[in-house]
């Protein structure tokens, strides 16, 4: 069997190694496919008959949440097997979401606790936003018409009621058309009835940027983007107004391998091979820790210096700042970045060491943000 993968995807070839010959491509100059067998790519990689037309291609898969950039129809029409990763990275871009909160209220000079925050999709990802806002202290506000329309859960509300949020966050998959599209969802109507910050790390196109260009700074205050219209060729004029990440908000390396292993197993599974490689063989153990626990500390600021230590977006927004212009070499080279459940947390006082347990300071929340008791 022959297998082409993405280069990002780590443990691409010690994984798929024990299925037949593995090359390494990069996402946006895949190699002729004459002679190969399975697919594996990333949302840079878009899959098409362009692509797979004069190729013996039996199975694609895509080691991401969203499969926008897959052509799905024509898969099935050629009767290839496909898969995405739903939730192989959510809790990383929620983890992302918490650090941008953390960041944007420090420099604000406010606190999160009791700030509103309007979550538009609440599926994989939004859901795991909503409870770690909640354990932020915030009042959150959900919308997702397709989950509404079938459940009929009243907690879901119209848009209207959660636009004018203090902050709003996008977790949608992009559709241009069908009952639900988000293509250019917040446009020029939904920004002027802002009256906070956007967060998009959903898909860039869910945004119209000049809408959003022409009310920043007025009823859109801030905006923190990890995703843009036209990757890699971005809007510099844009990002240089905003907090901007280069599509990496699901990037942490637990969540990259979680994709490795669910791209694997749909292989496995397709192909009727028992599955050998295990990505819990190959992670490394996270890190420990130490939170500074003063008098005086509120328990944001032990949020904060926990998230940090974690994860430190700042980095990733400076990094931008300085070299946006090479967008894709950033998300190649992007270094290791943990989630908070790998992380041992130890308190640091004047005179005390102590690790988190269930009467430590902001105990709760910071188990509700997902790192765990010692």
């Amino acid at each position: 069997m022959k297998i082409v993968a993405d280069e990002n995807i780590p443990f691409a070839r010690e994984a798929f190694s024990s299925l037949g010959d593995v090359t390494l491509a990069h996402g946006r100059r895949m190699p002729p496919l004459h002679d190969t067998d399975v697919l594996i790519v990333r949302s840079i990689t878009r899959v098409d008959e362009a692509l797979l037309g004069n190729s013996p291609v039996r199975f694609v898969g895509t080691a991401t949440i969203g499969y926008d950039h897959i052509d799905v129809d024509y898969l099935k029409k050629r009767n290839i097997g496909f898969a995405s990763a739903p939730g192989s990275n959510s809790n990383s871009v929620s983890e992302y979401v918490v650090a941008a909160l953390l960041v944007y209220a420090r420099d604000r000079g406010i606190t999160l606790d009791g700030r509103s925050i309007g979550v538009i999709g609440v599926g994989n990802v939004g859901s795991k936003v909503v409870r770690k806002c909640e354990s932020l202290g915030m009042r959150v506000l959900k919308n997702d018409p397709p989950l509404y329309d079938k459940t009929r859960d009243p907690s879901f509300l119209p848009l209207g009621d959660v636009i004018t949020a203090d902050f709003i966050t996008l977790h949608v998959p992009l559709a241009k058309d069908g009952d639900y599209p988000t293509y250019h969802m917040v446009n020029r109507d939904f920004v002027r009835s802002m009256n906070g910050v956007l967060i998009n790390s959903s898909r860039g196109s869910v945004v119209d940027e000049g809408a959003l260009s022409s009310a920043l700074g007025g009823a859109v205050h801030a905006a923190i983007l990890d995703v843009w219209e036209n990757e890699p060729n971005i809007d510099r004029s844009l990002a240089l107004r905003v907090s901007g990440t280069p599509h990496i908000a699901g990037y942490s390396f637990d969540g990259k391998v979680n994709g490795t292993q669910m791209m694997y197993d749909a292989v496995c599974h397709h192909f009727g091979i028992e599955p050998e490689w295990n990505a819990g063989e190959v992670l490394p153990p996270g890190a420990t820790i130490a939170c500074s626990w003063v008098h005086g500390s509120t328990d944001e600021d032990v949020l904060r210096d926990a998230v940090h230590q974690v994860y430190d977006i700042e980095r990733d927004f400076e990094t931008f700042r300085r070299s946006m212009a090479d967008f894709d070499r950033l998300r190649k080279e992007y270094p290791v970045r943990r989630e908070f459940p790998t992380a041992k947390v130890l308190y640091v006082g004047a005179e005390y060491i102590q690790p988190l347990h269930g009467n430590a300071p902001a105990a709760g929340k910071l188990k509700g943000l997902g790192f765990n008791e010692v």
